[in-house]
């Protein structure tokens, strides 16, 4: 029998590839601006005739589908012509992560072997000394903002340099014709920050960004006026676009066709000056980033104008939200990693909430969220099935969506270990209240095991980020002669609560064991203060340094 649904002769095949998601834009939004710092304002028409040219320019250099383009510069108007003109063209995009010591940028590059590499001129001591010869790149581009000229910093690798970007462009034809292919091919690398050995390469397919830049567009689009996304926004990144393309945002923002700023460095005071006078809308930050901006926003005496600001990449304290709405900004949490691209879980605000105390509305700004569309998540026990939900029921958070990364690139035995029983293993542990909100309470490995107990020293941190003298905190575990380990807190005290003591830092927990919060043997030990804390190549507390740092710390 024949199947009457089998499609007409003449039907369409539509493959989900990253050139799709300018197709909005391309008719509605000519001439919106997108903005790079105080160097460059553009349209979106100037943007599609750019990514063209850079395309030809790219098709100029003899590469194969497949080949790799690495790409080392500040969140620019270029990263965003490179997010579409390489993948769109069939080569792959690795972003490079410029915050990772010089060592382990150098092994990125010499892992994904990228065939060319665009160069930001600010950059070009940490390659310099490179062994051009003996590695995969061919050709340079050199992107520059401070007339610096490329002419003999490669010595005799002089030749690969195949000019200036913006040279480039201008010799270019401003046509593209960007062909269909499949779907599935691979769009993007980028490693991760590799606090535990070397960093490790992860890999998204045009399918996957397009389905994770329309679930990021659709779950910000419900969500209600003081959170999430709409036509009239004004967006700008603070997390870096070499890192997990940030956040997925410049793909949804461009096929949304909103006004997109772009800041370069990361400095406070051009970060403050871009949001005021460009009106950005919308970002998103790891909680390093927000302190920098709200400290300075406090010496200048402004407000935020409700700021919608996503906080991931580290827990957001409720001591730092406390600060953030106090300055007039609406700060809210997002879940994701690396590996998942990022987006997995948002906070979502109803409207026809009953009306909460401020405590309940920050600690409900700091939950870690509800899964977005189309992600499967799940709390799984040590013989990796669901433990069901309820505070009660701890375990490991694992993970099914469409657009989780697959594997690590070149190395399959981690990759089967991410996915053991065919579901991501994020070693975050967490609940999953009755209401679908996924709170983690720890990384597998920060845990801290006293005494056969477990202490959350993510909870310990929320605890301690209330006191108003708290700038920033972190509870590592040390060892202990008489229960193995014990939790010690390092603290940050803001610039004018200098003479705060530990005692009344410890108060502050002594309090929550008194309201049946915590228990007492979560108090910490000891408390450390300190001028600041170790952080990753993003911005994340690092906790092995840390560990490191205070290994030799017995407790007796």
């Amino acid at each position: 029998m024949s199947n009457i649904y089998n499609s007409a002769p003449s039907a369409y095949e539509f493959p989900l590839l990253i050139k799709q998601l300018l197709n909005r834009a391309k008719t509605v939004s000519l001439d919106q601006e997108i903005i790079y710092a105080d160097k460059k304002r553009l349209t979106y028409k100037d943007l599609f005739t750019r990514i063209n040219r850079l395309a030809n320019v790219l098709a100029d250099l003899n590469l194969n589908a497949g080949d790799v383009i690495a790409v080392m510069d500040w969140d620019s108007h270029r990263y965003l012509e490179s997010y579409f003109a390489v993948p769109m063209s069939q080569y792959i995009l690795q972003t490079v992560n410029i915050r990772l010591s010089p060592e382990k940028v150098l092994y990125t590059i010499n892992h994904a072997k990228p065939k060319v590499l665009m160069l930001n001129s600010e950059f070009a001591p940490l390659v310099k000394d490179y062994q051009f010869e003996n590695s995969s790149i061919e050709h340079i581009i050199w992107l520059d903002d401070n007339g610096v000229s490329h002419e003999g910093i490669f010595g005799s690798n002089q030749s690969r340099v195949t000019g200036e970007y913006e040279a480039l462009l201008a010799a270019a034809g401003d046509e593209f014709d960007f062909p269909d292919f499949d779907e599935n091919t691979i769009a993007t690398t980028f490693y991760t920050s590799g606090t535990t050995g070397d960093p490790k390469g992860v890999f998204f397919s045009h399918r996957q960004l397009v389905l994770h830049s329309l679930a990021e567009a659709a779950s910000l689009g419900m969500l209600p006026n003081k959170q999430g996304v709409s036509y009239g926004d004004v967006y700008m990144p603070m997390t870096p676009m070499f890192h997990v393309h940030a956040w997925g945002f410049p793909f949804t923002a461009t096929m949304i066709g909103l006004k997109q700023v772009y800041p370069g460095r990361y400095a406070p005071d051009t970060l403050l000056d871009l949001i005021i006078n460009e009106k950005v809308s919308i970002t998103h930050c790891v909680p390093t980033i927000l302190q920098m901006v709200l400290k300075e926003a406090q010496d200048r005496d402004v407000s935020f104008n409700g700021l919608k600001m996503i906080i991931g990449g580290s827990r957001l304290t409720e001591g730092l939200a406390k600060s953030a709405l106090a300055q007039d900004i609406e700060v809210y949490t997002g879940y994701g990693m690396s590996e998942t691209a990022p987006l997995i879980s948002l906070t979502d605000f109803s409207l026809n909430e009953p009306e909460m105390t401020e405590e309940e509305d920050i600690n409900r700004r700091c939950m870690t969220g509800k899964p977005v569309l189309m992600v499967d998540a799940q709390v799984w026990g040590t013989n990796n099935e669901s433990v069901g939900v309820g505070k009660e029921n701890t375990g490991e958070l694992v993970l099914r969506a469409p657009w989780l990364t697959q594997s690590y690139l070149k190395n399959d035995d981690a990759g089967k270990e991410l996915w053991e029983n065919g579901y991501m293993h994020t070693q975050d542990i967490a609940y999953v209240r009755p209401d679908g909100y996924i709170k983690i309470t720890d990384r597998l490995k920060d845990v801290i095991k006293s005494g056969g107990e477990w202490i959350s020293s993510l909870e310990i941190e929320t605890i301690l980020s209330l006191h108003p003298a708290v700038a920033d905190v972190s509870v590592i575990g040390v060892r202990d002669k008489q229960w193995g380990e014990r939790p010690l807190a390092l603290v940050v005290l803001k610039p004018n609560k200098q003479d705060t003591s530990a005692e009344d830092i410890m108060a502050v927990a002594e309090q929550a064991v008194s309201k049946g919060i915590i228990p007492k043997y979560g108090v910490p030990s000891e408390f450390k203060f300190v001028d600041e804390l170790p952080k990753t190549s993003v911005g994340k507390h690092d906790k092995k340094v840390m560990r490191e740092m205070y290994a030799d710390q017995t407790q007796v």
